[in-house]
């Protein structure tokens, strides 16, 4: 079984009306440290017209690369 990926996204509005999904994934820290570092993985290159649509981009995209059941695809 594939080890578990600590996988955010989240969504950014770099300019007004201009959304942007950003896939990142936590990279080890300091031990004993309990915050997270997270590290650009994958990016929308086209800005969406809403944040919501930009969200559901960003899922889909998601979805493409770990599958529905989290299990990884190609990336």
């Amino acid at each position: 079984m594939p080890a578990q990926r600590n996988i955010a996204l989240t969504v950014h509005e770099l300019e007004k009306g201009e959304f942007y999904w950003v896939l990142m994934e936590a990279v080890a820290g300091t031990p004993g440290d309990a915050s997270h570092v997270y590290e650009p993985l994958e990016a929308a290159h086209e800005p969406y017209a809403s944040y919501s649509n930009a969200l559901v981009a960003g899922v889909a995209v998601m979805r493409r690369l770990f599958g529905p059941d989290g299990n990884p695809g190609s990336l």
